[in-house]
């Protein structure tokens, strides 16, 4: 078994335009003083991180992991959660998307899926130059306006859908095989990859391809009511990112999982700060210690209610009192009879 590496914090909800938030050096600064170890960043803000420059250049990469280090952190992994949403668009998102990309690609899907291809596979190059072994994203969605089959679905829309989201993702899994990385898919509402069913579809669609792995985040399956517990026991052998973030889900007899258009605040189900929520922890660190996970413990923060300082100073006592440091020896090691193989034999009836 391994200790589960800790406790670390994802910048993506973190990152304005005022100190500390406004560069590398001084977020990190910041989450240092707060008891983190760790930053997973996101790609798209060159303040943080020139994606395109960190695969082209070694020594580049070398200077970003410097910052972070001068700091007295590691960079956990890179993120291309929003380049990942833009490789499969359905058209009915169009206009809400492009935001995501740049100005010259907006109003030009098939451009702006290039792009975004190109942005996964600059992750793959930039993960390696950063001696990094995963990294986070998103599926897209051809077929979310369709998970629920009213009107009923035409035959066969399902399997076109995830075949073609598969010939997308094909070429740029290759490419992070290539460079030693894992491809961790965020099973997240609005993803094609949303659970273990449709994770399961995609996979057999990409020939069980090594790289396509999981970023496990429990607070997305309490909304969806599945058994996140079960879900560590299913896919733990794929599971190479674990995202730290609490959700509760309270249903009334006026609403229940689709939240009624409501506002996060007023919704049945909503993230919460660490602590606040319905999410068994101890449960989950115990699981993945128990099938030897070897990566980081990442706080995202997401909550309609407190303050994201006040969540993060939290977060990281949080992580850091449910890492279970892993035993090298068993309990029962004091009441070993040092029996040898003739003992045996003869225990069991065998002369």
């Amino acid at each position: 078994m391994t200790t589960i590496q800790g406790p670390a914090v994802f910048l993506a909800q973190f990152i304005g335009d005022q100190p500390p938030f406004n560069d590398l050096k001084s977020i990190c600064r910041w989450a240092n003083s707060l008891g983190f170890k760790g930053v997973q960043i996101p790609t798209l803000d060159p303040r943080f991180i020139d994606l395109q420059k960190a695969a082209e250049s070694k020594d580049y990469a070398d200077e970003v992991n410097g910052i972070v280090r001068d700091c007295g952190l590691r960079i956990t992994e890179l993120s291309t959660h929003l380049q990942g949403q833009l490789v499969a668009v359905h058209p009915a998102y169009d206009k809400l998307f492009d935001g995501f990309a740049p100005a010259e690609v907006r109003n030009n899907p098939a451009a702006r899926q290039q792009w975004a291809v190109q942005q996964l596979k600059y992750a793959a190059k930039a993960s390696q130059n950063l001696g990094l072994n995963a990294h986070a994203t998103f599926s897209g969605s051809l077929l979310w306006p369709l998970v629920y089959p009213w009107p009923q679905r035409p035959a066969g829309i399902v399997e076109t859908g995830f075949q073609e989201l598969a010939s997308r993702w094909l070429p740029i899994l290759n490419t992070f095989d290539e460079c030693g990385i894992d491809l961790c898919y965020e099973t997240h509402a609005g993803e094609d990859l949303h659970d273990g069913v449709s994770y399961e579809m995609f996979l057999e669609k990409v020939n069980n391809h090594p790289r396509a792995c999981l970023l496990y985040d429990p607070s997305h399956f309490i909304l969806q009511c599945l058994d996140y517990l079960a879900f560590i026991d299913h896919y733990h052998e794929r599971i190479k990112m674990f995202h730290v973030k609490d959700a509760e889900f309270n249903p009334s007899g006026k609403q229940g999982v689709y939240g009624g258009f409501q506002s996060w605040v007023d919704r049945a189900g909503r993230f919460r700060s660490l602590g606040d929520g319905q999410v068994n922890f101890k449960a989950i660190f115990s699981k993945l210690a128990q099938y030897d996970y070897k990566g980081w413990a990442v706080m995202e923060w997401e909550c309609a209610l407190k303050h994201p300082e006040d969540g993060a100073r939290e977060g990281a006592t949080f992580i850091k009192d449910h890492i279970i440091h892993v035993t090298d020896k068993a309990f029962d090691d004091f009441a070993a009879a040092g029996t040898d193989e003739q003992t045996n034999r003869e225990l069991i009836g065998i002369r």
